[in-house]
């Protein structure tokens, strides 16, 4: 009994330890997520639609990346307002850039990310800015002229935040918010609180740190089925590079994590088709890769 009650006190030191850390970057995290959403996610998505019609070339594949991570919708509210851009003649290699950094990165999650430290929210900004380009890029020059996405079936998005009480659009947006990512926040901070109790430092160092490489490709692995998320990763990542991750292997956990988690694969695989389903997987597992690889190569 007095054993279980001191593991207890440690778990909780731990625990407490880890929500200091990372509950301020949470709260701010869900209100200025909240306040880009009401206030200005109309304004991201008409941006995007004045791209139409303009020669812009490679250069709006870029900016099509940069309003992807600008918006805050997941991948469910991506397709819906995606269909209704490819509806309206943008290009699918804008749509592609768009809905690749969209599912990677998003206001809300760039918050959360600044509880890393400057380095880490570096290295998941410029990665996720780059991996929409490439998937635009890829889109551009191995399907020109020929159709990618299939957005049949999807009707124009609904808007939840309509209330005529700006403040009560805002709350009511908040507390869908809080219901949304607090108990995988909770969670996120329980697993990490038992890592640092129970996982040995040089366990992190030798699977994530030591050899470079494996680790890179361990850590996008486990992405794949460990990523709920964004917010409730963040205290298993910090953990982890306190513990002896590589910079390398964060970032390709944190490229794998969000697009491959099952929810956004459920909602792609109906408007890709097995074939560029599969194509989608292996690109995003190869830009993680790389991404840690040279991230791992240039610190």
């Amino acid at each position: 009994m007095e054993a279980l009650r001191r593991e207890f006190v440690y778990f909780s030191y731990y625990f407490m330890v880890q929500l200091e850390q990372i509950f301020p970057y949470w709260i701010l995290g869900m209100l200025l997520g909240s306040a880009v959403s009401v206030f200005m996610k109309d304004h991201i998505h008409n941006a995007f639609r004045s791209m139409q019609g303009k020669r812009l070339g490679i250069l709006g594949i870029v900016c099509a990346s940069a309003l992807g991570i600008a918006s805050p919708l997941c991948m469910y509210g991506t397709i819906p307002i995606a269909a209704s851009f490819s509806r309206s003649g943008i290009k699918d290699d804008w749509l592609a850039a768009f809905m690749m950094s969209s599912v990677l990165l998003n206001p809300q999650l760039i918050i959360y990310s600044a509880a890393l430290g400057n380095t880490a929210l570096v290295v998941r900004i410029l990665s996720c800015f780059l991996c929409g380009i490439a998937a635009g890029l890829l889109i551009r020059f191995c399907y020109w002229n020929k159709p990618f996405f299939n957005f049949s079936g999807f009707d124009e998005p609904k808007s939840r935040d309509t209330d005529p009480n700006i403040l009560l659009r805002y709350l009511k947006n908040l507390w869908r918010n809080v219901k949304a990512t607090g108990l995988y926040f909770l969670v996120g901070i329980m697993l990490s609180a038992l890592f640092q109790r129970y996982v040995p430092t040089e366990v992190m160092t030798s699977l994530f740190g030591g050899n470079e490489a494996f680790g890179v490709l361990m850590a996008a692995t486990i992405g794949v089925p460990l990523y709920a998320c964004g917010g409730g990763t963040i205290p298993l990542l910090q953990a982890w590079l306190h513990n002896g991750m590589s910079m390398g292997s964060a970032a390709a956990f944190m490229i794998t994590g969000p697009a491959t988690k099952i929810t956004n694969l459920g909602a792609l695989k109906i408007v890709l088709g097995i074939r560029r389903f599969i194509l989608y997987v292996t690109f995003t597992m190869l830009f993680a890769l790389f991404t840690g690889l040279l991230v791992n190569f240039i610190g």
